[in-house]
């Protein structure tokens, strides 16, 4: 993919008569929201909204060496995969930070996919070559098929309904994988998401992405934009690249020592081991405003005089009615601590928090 040229993907048509409102993202043009972004947040906490993911790069990879290469490279439990699971993990720099957040499913003992960040697509790719001393067989089909995720406590039972595979969608797994038709389109569907809630990643081939999209809103599943899937995925508790991670963020730090394994060896695992061992300076919480007031990215944390952070993200949520964010606070702040963020030179209140905000109810 060229840093230099703004692409589009299979659904770009599809969102402009829809009203998206377009702009540059990740070296593609996208819908930022369409008509109200709470109005999005709602109908997807609600009932079921969808999103055009077709950006995020699709990778398959091939080879008899599969298993001890992807073991190496990622910080996952591979070996645990069973056929048509996948499982989210990372891609571990020499330094104990991350090239990048990713999912990996295993489709048979010597085939996997990989889901990887668009705006680190090129650098990811060359990252698994480099590191392919193993003989596996690389192939990138972001270009032939196109991702779309539906997303809510319908989101599934829809699914099921117009697919010739209503059993199998219904009882897989997290991370499970489906190839189903649904309304007589193809799909690769794996049980993942961004936002906190059920559903799946529909993956199709890039010419009847459209016929999938009018499907979908046949169902009555609503499209939805980056801002939206921006403030579901802060309620959920999850992190963005070059956010809440990257090069130089240890992931113990992040919060996520749940996906590193402990009991492999992998790029950078001793000093990410060393991190789980002995803590970090910082830790990744969350910070809810007493005002309405938006959290963006640098602004200062302090509890009393001390600076103890700074956020790292921050939305409005709906589902709180209140803004929201994440921050690296240092280690020895408790959640539930009073706090301020200075928001353009004002110091608003505050208070240290899970970062966790929205959790649904099983």
């Amino acid at each position: 993919m060229s840093t230099a040229t703004v692409l589009r993907t299979p659904l770009y048509d599809a969102h402009v008569r829809a009203g998206g409102r377009m702009v540059p993202f990740a070296g593609y043009e996208m819908p930022v929201q369409y008509q109200s972004v709470i109005a999005e947040c709602k109908a997807v906490r609600e009932h079921a909204g969808m999103f055009d993911v077709s950006h995020m790069a699709r990778l398959t990879l091939i080879g008899e060496n599969m298993i001890p290469y992807l073991e190496w490279i990622t910080t996952n439990d591979i070996s645990k995969l069973t056929d048509g699971v996948g499982q989210y993990s990372l891609l571990p720099n020499d330094n104990g930070g991350e090239v990048d957040d990713i999912i990996v499913y295993r489709i048979v003992a010597n085939s996997f996919s990989m889901v990887v960040n668009a705006a680190n697509h090129e650098k990811d790719v060359a990252w698994l070559k480099a590191n392919n001393s193993y003989e596996v067989e690389i192939t990138d089909q972001t270009d032939q098929t196109a991702m779309i995720a539906v997303q809510g406590p319908a989101a599934v039972p829809l699914l099921a309904q117009h697919s010739d595979a209503e059993q199998e969608l219904l009882n897989a797994p997290m991370f499970g994988v489906v190839r189903c038709n649904i309304n007589d389109v193809l799909c690769i569907a794996c049980r993942s998401g961004y936002t906190g809630e059920d559903g799946y990643e529909l993956v199709c081939r890039a010419d009847v992405a459209n016929q999938l999209w009018d499907a979908l809103v046949e169902m009555g599943v609503k499209p939805c934009g980056l801002a939206s899937r921006d403030t579901l995925r802060v309620e959920a508790g999850l992190p963005l690249y070059g956010h809440e991670l990257s090069d130089d963020i240890n992931p113990i730090s992040a919060g996520l020592g749940w996906v590193v394994g402990k009991n492999k060896q992998f790029i950078g695992s001793e000093i990410i081991n060393r991190a789980r061992q002995e803590g970090t300076p910082k830790k990744l919480q969350g910070v809810r405003l007493d005002s309405k007031r938006l959290l963006v990215p640098e602004m200062k944390v302090y509890v009393g005089d001390r600076e103890v952070g700074a956020i790292t993200s921050g939305v409005y949520s709906v589902v709180l009615e209140s803004s929201i964010g994440f921050a690296f606070i240092d280690s020895d702040i408790t959640l539930e601590t009073p706090c301020e963020v200075d928001v353009r030179g004002k110091r608003e209140s505050g208070t240290i928090v899970s970062k966790r905000f929205f959790k649904r109810a099983k």
